[in-house]
């Protein structure tokens, strides 16, 4: 099982990108999946998690902006983020459960100027 997580890139201030994972080798099934991020020097902290049913859960810093959504057709979450703001610059990590362990895709790179 790989999670592959894209999307990321340099956005001005304000602006929006929209993060993909891709589950490979199975589906997500109904677990939850969940977005953390990490920037230099700080913890890898939690960003958004979907469930199976579609209810989603968010961070204080990111509700209101970053929306978290999957379509289960192509086995895939995503993670809308408007109105970026410089504290939103991390890697960007997906993650879920299998089989009692927490698996974590590869990261992909948020830069926010200012």
């Amino acid at each position: 099982v790989q999670l592959q997580a894209s999307g990321g890139g340099l956005v001005q201030a304000g602006g929006s990108l929209r993060l993909s994972c891709a589950s490979r080798g199975r589906s997500f099934g109904a677990n939850h999946v969940s977005w953390y991020r990490q920037a230099p020097g700080n913890e890898r902290e939690f960003v958004a998690r979907i469930g199976p049913g579609s209810g989603a859960d968010y961070a204080d810093p990111v509700k209101g902006r970053f929306t978290i959504s999957r379509d289960i057709r192509k086995n895939e979450v995503y993670l809308q983020m408007n109105s970026l703001k410089s504290e939103d610059g991390a890697i960007y990590y997906c993650s879920t459960w299998y089989r009692g362990a927490q698996l974590w895709g590869q990261g992909t790179q948020v830069t926010v100027s200012s």
